[in-house]
């Protein structure tokens, strides 16, 4: 059994429940919307780190990371796409087990034709009243069982931010 951290959405904030919760894991993926490369620094001291830009990555820092990936691991192929709208058909080519997507702020698990397509939700700073949230993915030689973690932030942790 092997277990992917997934988080989405920081906007420069990782909150301390987010790094406890993803102790343990063997690989994160960031779907965008990182806010600062020191996000990516702390989450590498976690686990090995595969993260693509969002569209609020825009400085220079931000052009190391792809637009979208395609990755292979622990025996399973994914695609990570930030925005999911911004997914076509022909995009994800034959093979994909599942698609990593953030950009929405609202977790989800959906699967589509065979496809598991996985929303972290927003592990960053509280917008529109939706939970704060990260996913965890442990994947099985025969299933893979996604996980979406709220971080019970209080509204008066928020209100001090």
């Amino acid at each position: 059994m092997s277990i992917i951290g997934i988080i989405s959405d920081t906007h420069g904030l990782l909150r301390e429940q987010a790094v406890e919760l993803l102790g343990g894991v063997e690989h994160i993926i960031h779907a965008g919307d990182i806010g600062s490369p020191e996000i990516i620094d702390r989450l590498e001291a976690i686990a090995p780190v595969t993260a693509i830009r969002g569209n609020v990555d825009v400085a220079d820092w931000a052009s190391r990371f792809p637009e979208t990936l395609r990755l292979n691991l622990f025996g399973r192929s994914i695609f990570v796409v930030h925005d999911r709208k911004q997914l076509a058909g022909d995009n994800l080519g034959d093979g994909i087990d599942m698609v990593i997507s953030g950009h929405s702020h609202r977790a989800g698990v959906e699967t589509i034709e065979g496809v598991l397509f996985l929303n972290p939700g927003s592990a960053g700073p509280r917008r529109f009243r939706l939970p704060v949230t990260v996913a965890t993915l442990e994947i099985r030689s025969d299933v893979v069982l996604p996980l979406i973690h709220e971080l019970g932030v209080g509204d008066a942790e928020e209100k001090r931010r």
